[in-house]
């Protein structure tokens, strides 16, 4: 086919897949684990898989940890594997208000200057000296995802969240571009709430840019 021909269909292809859904992932309160970490709290013990998450290799753990701090504390706050390089709690702003905590807004990672908090599992004790967050929300993405959406690793963007009757945009959402994931927004709990999450329908698109 000619390529002056070719290239109006390929536009419009891309076009419809752009309006396409974008499946939403819910965090609930959850931690990642360093090695040495995870040993203290659960010596000679193996990391056991409970849940397959949509990303590939992550998983929900059987284990869980109580998380303390100066106010209050959050019981059964399950890890996610595989284990880290260092240890993360994300929570909600709500989470942390139960905690008495005041994490900040961050990308996964990002964990300089973050409050610390205690982890009690039912064998140890471990006190974070930092790492707890409220993580920023964000959408992985594989190259591709990225090359049909016209966005970048890095950007921030508008995405409208439908759900329960409700549409909501948020501003600030982060695209986290590889190779190794799949397409998938993630919001926390309370975030997931003001938008009516919670319907099995719900999905989020793409807000087009002016």
């Amino acid at each position: 086919m000619d390529k002056a021909l070719l290239e109006p269909v390929v536009s419009k292809i891309l076009d419809e897949m752009r309006l396409r859904p974008i499946p939403l992932g819910v965090s609930n309160r959850h931690l990642h684990l360093s090695q040495q970490d995870y040993q203290q709290l659960f010596p000679q013990q193996p990391l056991v898989e409970k849940k397959a998450l949509l990303q590939p290799g992550q998983y929900a753990a059987e284990q869980t940890v109580t998380l303390v701090g100066p106010k209050g504390q959050l019981e059964k706050v399950r890890i996610l594997g595989p284990l880290r390089r260092r240890s993360q709690v994300e929570i909600s702003r709500s989470d942390a208000r139960v905690l008495g905590i005041a994490a900040p807004l961050r990308m996964s990672g990002e964990l300089e200057g973050t409050p610390g908090i205690r982890l009690v599992s039912p064998f140890a004790e471990l006190v974070l000296t930092n790492g707890a967050i409220v993580a920023q929300r964000h959408i992985h993405m594989s190259p591709l995802d990225a090359l049909i959406y016209r966005v970048q690793h890095g950007d921030r963007i508008q995405v409208a969240v439908q759900g329960g009757g409700r549409r909501l945009v948020f501003d600030d959402v982060a695209i986290r571009v590889s190779p190794q994931m799949r397409l998938e927004m993630h919001i926390d709990t309370d975030e997931a709430n003001a938008a009516g999450a919670d319907d099995p329908h719900a999905y989020a698109t793409l807000v087009p840019r002016s």
